[in-house]
């Protein structure tokens, strides 16, 4: 896919107050590591994520959605009266019916004429609305657009440690469960508009999109008893088959867009943790001097984690303007998009 009409005019994110660090999700499961001999430290030093941070327990997704999309509207020149479609593309939702979309735009006080809908892939969500909206201006459908995204992770974990804690389990049961405590929480959002709107604002350029669906099983996320939240997560199979298509889809990516492993000023990737971004970079040739990661105080924060970190990039003028950003998403699936942009 290209673009040549397609900007991102502003971009802004709200984190979560509570700041939980690998340490303390480590106390909450010192029984469980007393029964299996576990030494402390494993989570930090297998992951390299030190902390994340969760929302209050009582917040709903499209609230967070919406604490990013008013951030987002005071960084645009637009009023909101000018945005036309609306979509809240986080892997988190307040419930299956209405959208998590309707309370967004409800708090936001967009107009009645919006296009209300949520955009649901698991961690590619953000970058599957930037795809969708930049269509929809390209086509002439609409001049500007809004993607938000609301992730509330303490559930999940939550659920995880109570589960962990209670179970009889050994050092082979817990490994489905290990990935869901590197889950956090955050909000981000982005007004999207037709270039000739914000002629300075960077440029969505194009990318490209891959599935491996036969690996749809490898990470399984669902509603658990009680309102909470369950996932299981075969974590070495799904480096091994992500790295492969990401793969795929660089070499794709390359035709489309003519870029090559050089091209990039920035890499910024999908944030899970220090092995996924160590394999992902050797499999690719990636200079790791080019990346820019979050994970390491944020965890992984669903479909916000890259553009949350794309946005504290260019806060601390990592990305800088003319700098061509390579963003390298992936979820479970397997589904995995890039795109390019220029800053």
């Amino acid at each position: 896919m290209r673009f040549e009409n397609v900007v991102v005019e502003s971009l802004a994110y709200e984190l979560p107050p509570e700041v939980w660090t690998s340490a303390r999700i480590e106390e909450e499961l010192a029984p469980l590591y007393r029964r299996l001999n576990l030494p402390e430290g494993r989570l930090e030093l297998m992951t390299g994520i030190r902390e994340r941070r969760f929302w209050p327990e009582a917040i709903r997704p499209s609230a967070a959605s919406a604490m990013a999309g008013r951030r987002a509207l005071a960084a645009s020149r637009f009023a909101p009266a000018q945005i036309e479609v609306l979509t809240h593309a986080a892997v988190c939702r307040d419930m299956l019916e209405p959208a998590s979309a309707s309370f967004v735009h409800h708090a936001l006080g967009l107009p009645p004429a919006v296009q209300v809908f949520d955009l649901s892939n698991a961690c590619l969500g953000f970058l599957n609305a930037l795809t969708l909206l930049g269509s929809m201006i390209e086509s002439g459908q609409i001049r500007c657009g809004m993607v938000t995204v609301g992730e509330d992770g303490r559930p999940l974990v939550m659920e995880t440690l109570a589960a962990m804690v209670a179970g009889e389990h050994t050092r082979q049961s817990i490994k489905p469960f290990f990935a869901n405590l590197t889950i956090g929480s955050g909000a981000v959002s982005a007004v999207v508009c037709h270039r000739s709107l914000a002629p300075e604002a960077p440029r969505l350029l194009g990318g490209v999109g891959r599935a491996a669906t036969q690996h749809s099983d490898l990470c399984l996320g669902d509603r658990a008893g009680a309102g909470g939240l369950a996932m299981q997560t075969d974590s070495e199979q799904l480096l091994v088959a992500g790295v492969e298509l990401a793969r795929d889809t660089w070499q794709a990516f390359k035709l489309e867009t003519g870029w090559d492993e050089n091209t990039p000023d920035r890499f910024v990737c999908h944030q899970v943790g220090t092995r996924h971004r160590t394999a992902l970079y050797q499999a690719l040739g990636f200079d790791p001097k080019k990346d820019f990661s979050t994970f390491e105080e944020l965890g992984n924060t669903g479909s916000a984690a890259l553009p949350i970190t794309l946005a504290r990039a260019v806060e601390a003028e990592a990305i800088r303007r003319g700098d061509r950003v390579a963003l390298l998403g992936i979820g479970s699936g397997i589904n995995c998009l890039m795109l390019a942009v220029e800053w």
